[in-house]
């Protein structure tokens, strides 16, 4: 069963931003972020069309 996020859309687009249109790592970002980069990589599928 999945939980809810706790992050807003926003907030998840901004990050997959950070690294698509910033260039920044994922490993940076989750570090910077406190997000796993697991969960980075799934909103980049979603929100990176």
């Amino acid at each position: 069963m999945m939980s809810k996020s706790n992050f807003s859309e926003e907030f998840k687009r901004d990050a997959v931003r950070q690294i698509t249109e910033r260039g920044y790592p994922v490993a940076e970002v989750s570090q910077r972020l406190g997000v796993s980069q697991h969960s980075l990589y799934e909103w980049k599928k979603k929100f990176a069309a």
